[in-house]
């Protein structure tokens, strides 16, 4: 064995302090607790933070796909159903979608708010999953004519419900010899959906392709061409075929550069909270190693006795070394533990926290998501425990090394 029995035994019986040592035990205790909160924080930070890019990742290319295709002028697509046919055969090409696109002013009563107007074919909607999920009470079989569907936060807003009428106001009008009217028209809201982010269950309305092709005087065309794959780590290559097949027909571009600033300070932040929360770690480690030391000053005599009763300076060595290391093994184990369960359950501990302060939070229009999201990413886990063990070991080494290069003439002497 790496241990043998006997220094197994004696690190033990140094782990138990007596009364007169009960400084050391309190540094030791800092020690485990300063491992256990280190590893906890940095499990459950890194998994938040992963959690809220991948929820947010994926209600982002719930509603919007993976490459979005537009004109370079500003111009509709007149044959956008050749474009889609082409598009389509791409390989990993999942799903195309038509669609127009377009901000107006949405009044209802006395309310008005700015609406991002997304006219969609109803079967095409339901072909997004987690907009299919977000539906409230909607039957798609009513997705037609003058009927829309809101988003949940801006109904709410507005106090508009199922079976109210909104009116969509656009700038660009018809021109006449007094000047450009703006186009009005009013829409009957059928139901209201929920994909859990602030940005589109607050600015969101969705309205039938024809619909909108009507209302937006586009007969025939479309704005924007939704691409979505069925692998993401080939949107590079089928970004460029598609490239390749529409020339300067169309601009193309992808999520990430639509979403390049902020995924960018998730990512920066992401490796910043690593750095910092790491220190913490790092502090306990110290805290180790003080410990050691002051065991060892303590035990002096003690070492003294163990090398002239025969005891080797690797034994000496050794001991020592299998305290701090306990230590750093049965924090590191606590941390896990407190991150893991933490993490799986995040949410109920939010709401129990709020319940008890009284206070959000987690607010929808600060965070984007609705809920407070966490993803375990096991290699990470496997990364955190991995520093910690090895901070902990490396700190356990000069104490133990001090120990034993103690001289047991001169210890005694001095006892």
């Amino acid at each position: 064995m790496l241990f043998s029995k006997f220094e197994r035994l004696v690190a033990k019986r140094y782990m138990r302090a007596k009364r007169k040592e009960g400084f050391i035990s309190v540094i030791t205790g800092f020690a485990f607790t300063g491992i256990a909160l280190g590893v906890a924080t940095l499990i459950i930070v890194m998994s938040v933070m992963n959690g809220f890019r991948h929820e947010l990742l994926s209600r982002i290319l719930g509603i919007n796909g993976h490459i979005s295709l537009m004109s370079p002028l500003g111009y509709p697509f007149n044959n956008y159903q050749e474009a889609i046919k082409d598009l389509a055969e791409i390989k990993h090409v999942k799903l195309v979608i038509p669609m127009i696109e377009n901000q107006l002013l949405v009044t209802a009563g006395k309310s008005a708010e700015g609406a991002m107007v997304r006219g969609i074919d109803g079967s095409d909607l339901v072909k997004k999953k987690i907009l299919q999920d977000s539906l409230k009470n909607v039957d798609m079989k009513d997705f037609k004519g003058d009927n829309v569907i809101m988003g949940i936060r801006l109904a709410t807003k507005m106090g508009v419900v199922p079976g109210d009428k909104i009116t969509l106001i656009s700038p660009n009008g018809k021109v006449t010899a007094f000047g450009t009217v703006p186009r009005m028209k009013s829409y009957q809201v059928i139901g209201t959906f929920e994909v859990g982010m602030f940005e589109y269950d607050n600015n969101f309305i969705f309205m039938p392709l024809e619909t909108a092709q009507t209302y937006f005087g586009l007969k025939g065309a479309v704005t924007h061409i939704d691409v979505t794959l069925d692998d993401e780590s080939m949107l590079k290559p089928v970004r460029q075929s598609i490239e390749e097949s529409v020339g300067a027909g169309a601009y193309v571009y992808d999520w990430k550069q639509s979403n390049a600033a902020f995924f960018n300070a998730i990512d920066v932040e992401r490796n910043v909270m690593f750095i910092i929360l790491t220190l913490i770690i790092l502090v306990a480690a110290f805290n180790i190693i003080t410990g050691l030391i002051m065991l060892v000053k303590d035990k002096g005599r003690d070492i003294a006795v163990l090398r002239t009763m025969g005891a080797s300076k690797g034994a000496i060595m050794r001991i020592f070394f299998i305290d701090g290391a306990f230590i750093g093994v049965v924090g590191t184990t606590i941390g896990l533990i407190l991150g893991l369960l933490f993490c799986h359950n995040i949410e109920a501990i939010r709401q129990g926290l709020q319940a008890l302060l009284g206070r959000d939070l987690f607010s929808a229009e600060i965070y984007f998501l609705s809920t407070l999201p966490a993803k375990v990413d096991n290699v990470e886990v496997l990364m955190v425990v991995g520093i910690s063990l090895l901070l902990s070991f490396l700190a356990t080494l000069y104490p133990a090394y001090r120990a034993a290069k103690m001289d047991p003439v001169e210890a005694l002497r001095y006892e």
